[in-house]
């Protein structure tokens, strides 16, 4: 059902992290709305079995009909996996807890870390006119992240400002490498972004420091508050920047997503 023939379409976006509870579903729905917000069409497909980007979008478990878990295993066509959100212009390929026996079921399919990746190249891709595509990835470094990577341009890793944090980017740059030189050699780093930062803290002060040290560039200026309107709009099942627009966590994913833009305009 896909064409790798055809040039490349949306700019498509890895957030991984191995680590759980670093922000990652929280930076994948909030950078999907503040780059909606600049005028860009956006598709988020939640890859992690818990679904918590498809319930912090609006998408009811009931109506989650076809999902990343069809889209991966039964080549299914995009228009029946897409789902419009509340807001314009952002599109979701939700997930449910079926994704959770994806990983085995992987194991047994030819071409099994190239199935995202052809799933996305599908020539019906076109016709929503995307111009990025963010990929949410589950808390572990399995298949499900694998084809995430190998289905990406790049790869966007939100990074706790809590001790040890730079200690567990080793694993993940490793399966970077590892991508790189397996199935997707143009694999690059979008970048490192500093999530729950309170700068009041001494030890968020101290891992930013540590992380500009020692990846310079690669670190994102803007820096994403610990802010409790960013923790509230969840249970909302809305982006904070819909939720309380003026907070500083919605401020802060505006200012993300247009560093963004920027290194990305060609």
């Amino acid at each position: 059902m896909s064409d790798l023939s055809r040039p490349a379409g949306p700019k498509i976006i890895a957030v991984a992290n191995q680590k759980g509870g670093v922000g990652k579903t929280t930076t994948s729905i909030n950078l999907a709305a503040a780059l909606v917000e600049q005028g860009k069409r956006v598709l988020l497909v939640d890859l992690d079995p818990q679904g918590n980007a498809s319930t912090g979008l609006g998408i009811d478990v009931d109506d989650r009909e076809y999902t990343t878990y069809e889209l991966l295993l039964d080549d299914i066509a995009l228009d029946k996996v897409v789902m419009k959100t509340s807001y314009d212009d952002l599109y979701i390929v939700p997930a449910t807890v079926d994704l959770s026996s994806a990983d085995v079921e992987l194991l047994s399919a030819e071409k099994r870390s190239f199935l995202l990746h052809d799933a996305l190249r599908q020539t019906q891709i076109d016709t929503f006119n995307l111009d990025y595509i963010l990929i949410d990835c589950p808390p572990s470094l399995n298949l499900l992240t694998v084809n995430a990577m190998i289905a990406a341009h790049s790869v966007l890793v939100p990074l706790q400002s809590e001790f040890f944090a730079l200690e567990g980017l080793s694993q993940l740059m490793m399966t970077i490498r590892e991508v790189r030189q397996s199935g997707n050699k143009e694999l690059r780093i979008e970048g490192v972004v500093l999530t729950m930062y309170d700068k009041r803290n001494n030890l968020s002060q101290q891992v930013e420091h540590d992380a500009r040290s020692n990846l310079g560039e690669l670190v994102f200026k803007t820096v994403i508050p610990r802010n409790v309107r960013v923790s509230e709009a969840p249970s909302f099942a809305m982006p904070v920047l819909s939720y309380d627009p003026q907070s500083k966590g919605a401020m802060a994913y505006r200012s993300l997503a247009k560093e963004i833009i920027k290194n990305n305009v060609a």
